[in-house]
């Protein structure tokens, strides 16, 4: 199976849905600071901060849920790829000793709104990451 490219629906699902993402945490108090982050390592979606808090963030999107959540499937190996693209950002910013924390956003989109669920701390960054 292929990668998916520019015009892959799944793509315009997925960057709509951290479009809204972004704008639902903004509106709780969040500043977004980056978006798609990326590393040789792997990706973070969203980073944001929650006042001195660094929050890394998986968003999910979903026509429906007919296959589980959205967050049932950020994998313990994504977690994995997070956790060290998460680490690689910290010292790029020489903020080692930054608190910081794992969420997932869920966008499912069944009708004209979407519902989005935001589940922080969805998981902690273990030693062995």
């Amino acid at each position: 199976m292929s990668g998916a490219g520019p015009g892959d629906p799944r793509q315009t699902l997925g960057r709509r849905g951290e479009r809204l993402a972004a704008r639902f945490l903004e509106r709780a108090g969040l500043r977004v600071i980056e978006r798609r982050f990326r590393l040789r390592c792997g990706e973070i979606d969203l980073i944001a901060l929650d006042r001195e808090l660094v929050v890394f963030i998986e968003v999910k999107t979903r026509r429906g849920s007919g296959f589980g959540t959205p967050a049932e499937s950020v994998t313990p190996l994504k977690q994995r790829k997070m956790a060290r693209t998460a680490l690689a950002f910290l010292a790029g910013r020489g903020w080692h000793e930054r608190p910081c924390r794992f969420d997932v956003v869920e966008v499912v989109e069944r009708g004209k709104t979407p519902e989005i669920r935001h589940i922080q701390d969805a998981f902690r960054l273990g030693l062995g990451a």
